[in-house]
């Protein structure tokens, strides 16, 4: 693929989602996309998107998008429960296929979108874009070079806001029902988890418990009262592969001061990964990230080299991730998360969420 990889979007309202936010932006920072089609749910909202976004196409109907043979590329940015059939409506069509994170509402749907992907042979790709964010990286090759000697421990914290009040907009609602698959462990536990395994290697016993602290909400829109269901709080100690020992706690819902913090600790030094910003009570994968170790016990700010995308997040990180699936495509590497890596981290969650059924033991 030699020519600019031309891209549909599903879900790329253009008042309010993701899409616009994060995907949009983030292609137009790339010489290497074209935004050639916007798909939403109303043909009024999709022609308002191709306007708005410069596309040349506008749809109402995802299988016409992706059928569409100015399509390239299909990214799925829409709600979690609707993943699975309009992922498979573009592996149908024989099309790459980026989808935001979770793969899936459930494992089971994530390992037939995984099967689906592998007997194609297309090249797909999931939205666990912490990975590429610059700071991140550059902790990962300290590491891996033995700056801090030998990796002892981690410990992470994440908490997100959620409002000073009860009242939730609508279109937020529906990831406080566990069923729908798009809540804090789900979400934030899967980018925290993700990361953390990105920089010291992969869990292999773990202890979690699960808790949701804050059931009672009201719908900002209609004023109607419902029940969470979805955790909200995560917490996590494990064994990495590695022998490293890691605690994690995510919250969410925190009124003040959301942010995220990795504290790695080893025999010759230490790192520490915090968000600030704006974007930063949106968790790792959306944060600016400072990345801090220590010279003679002093903490100092370690400077980490541009890589010439003048993109904040939560776009940037994003952008960074399209970037590394742009060189997939046109070499046939595959150095981007795909399905199987998404559905590595399904299965993961199905562990904590194992664990934590488990009676605790009374004291």
């Amino acid at each position: 693929m030699t020519e600019r990889i031309r891209v549909g979007i599903v879900g790329a309202n253009p008042d309010r989602s993701w899409a616009a936010r994060a995907h949009v932006p983030a292609l137009r920072a790339l010489p290497e996309y074209e935004l050639t089609a916007v798909g939403t749910s109303r043909q009024e909202s999709a022609d308002a998107a191709a306007h708005a976004f410069g596309a040349r196409h506008a749809f109402a109907d995802a299988r016409a998008l992706a059928e569409s043979p100015d399509v390239d590329l299909v990214v799925v940015a829409v709600k979690v429960p609707a993943h699975r059939e309009l992922v498979g409506i573009a592996l149908d069509a024989g099309k790459h296929v980026h989808v935001e994170w979770p793969l899936a509402r459930t494992t089971a749907e994530a390992e037939e979108l995984a099967k689906a992907a592998a007997d194609t042979g297309v090249h797909t790709s999931i939205g666990l874009q912490a990975r590429f964010s610059p700071e991140i990286a550059h902790a990962r090759t300290l590491i891996a070079d033995g700056v801090l000697g030998t990796v002892t421990a981690a410990t992470v914290y994440s908490s997100r806001f959620r409002g000073t009040t009860n009242a939730i907009p609508s279109f937020a609602a529906y990831v406080l029902d566990r069923e729908n698959g798009a809540g804090t462990l789900e979400v934030a536990g899967g980018h925290t988890i993700d990361a953390l395994e990105f920089l010291l290697g992969g869990v292999s016993t773990l202890s979690a418990h699960l808790a949701t602290r804050r059931t009672e909400y009201v719908d900002a829109e209609s004023g109607a009262p419902f029940t969470a269901t979805a955790p909200d709080n995560v917490l996590l100690n494990a064994t990495l592969a590695t022998g490293v020992v890691a605690s994690v706690h995510i919250s969410d819902g925190r009124v003040t001061n959301a942010h995220t913090r990795f504290e790695i600790s080893g025999t010759a030094g230490s790192l520490t990964i915090e968000s600030h910003g704006p974007a930063g009570v949106g968790g790792v994968q959306l944060a600016d990230l400072r990345l801090v170790g220590s010279e003679g016990g002093t903490p100092v700010v370690l400077r980490v080299e541009p890589d010439g995308l003048d993109l904040s997040n939560p776009a940037g990180n994003v952008a960074r991730l399209y970037r590394a699936l742009a060189a997939d495509l046109r070499t046939g590497s595959r150095t981007t998360p795909d399905f199987a890596e998404g559905l590595r981290v399904h299965r993961l969650l199905d562990a904590v969420r194992a664990s934590a059924a488990d009676s605790p033991t009374a004291v």
